[in-house]
């Protein structure tokens, strides 16, 4: 393959939040959902990520540390992360508790994925306004970092919930401790607090339809400057970024594959329940996936179209350590494992070097067939 480039190793995985749409008997949901994780499993995908909602009919799963508990059980090699558990809903004690338990539960296989929330019916039910999210949410995830990774006891009184001498009885998993990483969507809040605290970060790369994608090189800047002004430090090889991604033998047959799915989700979700404005200036309904291709929000082709895209990514952003594509079910469910299934062989090897010494040793046989005589049949 002339002029193939190996870059570094990057990883792969799946961030189920979930978005099915409706209409769906929700246990056979859930169990689809764990198959998916059996599925990557086998395919050798690093990590799968649960979401927690609790409204809005298309998010389905409440607890995520249920559903990574019982992936655990069907899986074993591949990490498991809550994508991730809301901490302004839940007291920080508990999520502590419950995140060590897992990583005992998975041996070491598990990843406490933290965040603000975002949905507002979700934080209405519990009697909580969204402009409270982003400051509760820094004032438990600094309790929640001493508690899983930390030996001190922790006293803390705020307005919404209090410790006094709390201190985990259980110690994480392995002698590194357990991986939290705080997630982002559009503001720098997220990736400031993951900097202060030197933890991992996970940014959604895919807004909802009709925005920009997000300024993600701006954002990792965010999180290098606050963890130099508190002493701490974060790594890129601990950054996901999400995105929705889908593969087929050929462009032509993956628009095919999820033309239909995208709108639904496009305009059925966001514009008809959220009621938000997902049009596009100067881009027809009729050709809304393409704008959202063109634009670098989703990844839909071929091969070596999503080669390409992710390339372009990572040339934009600097370098991240996982790709997390964003479920959907955009396609049917065959071809969306058989989507999954493209990633893992025929995408990811560019990306890991698996295929490097193959090719080198093409290379090498071509370069040297004047050593060996021509047999002839």
């Amino acid at each position: 393959m002339e002029g193939f480039v190996y870059p570094e190793n990057l990883e792969f995985g799946a961030f189920l939040s979930p978005m099915h749409p409706m209409g769906e008997d929700p246990t056979l949901q859930f169990e689809r959902d764990l198959e998916l994780a059996e599925h990557l499993d086998r395919l050798g995908y690093k990590e799968f990520w649960v979401g927690e909602h609790h409204s809005m009919g298309w998010n389905t799963i409440g607890s995520p540390e249920l559903m990574v508990a019982a992936a655990a059980s069907r899986t074993s090699r591949i990490t498991l992360a809550t994508g991730v558990t809301t901490l302004p809903y839940h007291h920080p004690f508990m999520v502590a508790s419950r995140a060590v338990h897992l990583d005992h539960l998975t041996r070491g296989r598990f990843v406490l994925g933290v965040g603000a929330g975002g949905i507002p019916t979700d934080a209405r039910m519990i009697g909580r306004e969204m402009s409270e999210l982003r400051g509760a949410f820094g004032e438990a995830l600094e309790v929640v970092v001493a508690l899983v990774n930390g030996e001190e006891r922790v006293t803390r009184k705020t307005s919404w919930f209090t410790l006094r001498d709390a201190k985990l009885q259980l110690s994480p998993y392995g002698p590194e401790g357990l991986e939290i990483a705080a997630a982002s969507v559009a503001s720098g809040n997220s990736m400031r607090l993951a900097g202060r605290h030197g933890i991992s970060t996970v940014s959604f790369g895919a807004p909802r339809p009709g925005h920009p994608r997000p300024d993600m090189h701006t954002q990792w800047a965010y999180a290098e400057e606050s963890a130099a002004e508190h002493g701490k430090s974060v790594d890129r090889k601990n950054w996901r970024i999400t995105l929705p991604v889908y593969v087929a033998e050929s462009r032509e047959q993956a628009l095919r594959d999820v033309r239909a799915g995208y709108d639904r989700w496009a305009y059925g979700y966001w514009g008809g329940i959220r009621g938000l404005d997902v049009s596009v200036a100067g881009v027809d309904r009729a050709q809304a996936l393409e704008g959202a291709i063109e634009a670098g929000s989703v990844l839909v082709g071929s091969v070596d179209d999503v080669i390409g895209g992710i390339q372009r990514l990572r040339e934009e952003v600097g370098g991240f350590g996982t790709l997390l594509v964003y479920a959907q079910d955009w396609a049917d469910w065959d071809k969306t494992k058989r989507s999954y299934d493209l990633l893992a062989r025929h995408v990811a090897p560019h990306f890991s070097g698996s295929t490097k010494r193959l090719y080198e040793a093409v290379s090498w046989y071509q370069d040297n067939r004047d050593l060996f005589p021509q047999l002839i049949p």
